[in-house]
């Protein structure tokens, strides 16, 4: 392969159940799962399983989303207790979103020892941010991993070289704030302050409205 050449996957559908065969493969446990939000309204987001601990999104990319994301939240270039990493596969955001959502939340979810994740945890933990995307262009675990999710989705699976204009990012809290984590920025952008038990309050969600 020419490292001249970007590398590209084929894109992930945002599907919960295709999202949770790709987790528990990776050594989540079963009882941690994605669920669909269907609205921001308090008593949509109060069908919610709890607890929560991460949101992904996935919104379609347009001019107005384009202009409008630096003016939302405080883009920080390295915040201590952030798991964060950049994106250089080129449709490969569903499983940068997955993998931000995941080891934010290593304090709360047991990997499992022998399936790959928690070995990619290992070596990544402490890294900068290009320094995991690397490390991610060339583990064929996990490329065969996102994969083998990707050809799992109800719709046919495009093209890993089709021009994509949606999506995906991650909300985590950690310190006592949301984070915005979005492969294609040069770090974390902080949303305010938030908790493990209010990360879903309109409040804190009130940026994703504008997305």
């Amino acid at each position: 392969m020419s490292g001249d050449k970007k590398q590209r996957w084929v894109p992930l559908e945002s599907n919960p159940e295709v999202l949770n065969k790709y987790i528990h493969n990776l050594g989540v446990p079963k009882h941690w799962e994605f669920v669909d939000v269907y609205g921001l309204d308090p008593e949509l987001l109060m069908m919610v399983p709890q607890p929560v601990v991460a949101v992904m999104l996935l919104y379609p990319i347009t001019d107005q989303s384009e202009a409008e994301e630096n003016k939302l939240g405080e883009e920080q270039s390295d915040v201590d207790g952030v798991y964060y990493m950049k994106q250089t596969v080129g449709n490969a955001c569903g499983t940068v979103a997955v993998i931000h959502a995941l080891a934010n939340n290593r304090d709360n979810i047991n990997f499992s020892d022998n399936k790959h994740f928690n070995k990619f945890l290992e070596e990544t933990v402490g890294k900068a941010p290009d320094e995991i995307a690397n490390i991610l262009e060339n583990d064929e675990a996990m490329g065969a991993a996102h994969d083998d999710s990707a050809q799992e989705g109800q719709t046919e699976a495009p093209s890993r070289d089709d021009k994509i204009n949606t999506h995906f990012i991650a909300f985590v809290c950690r310190k006592d704030g949301l984070y915005e984590l979005d492969g294609r920025k040069n770090g974390p952008v902080f949303h305010g302050k938030t908790s493990a038990d209010s990360l879903l309050e309109v409040g804190p969600c009130s940026d994703l409205e504008q997305i």
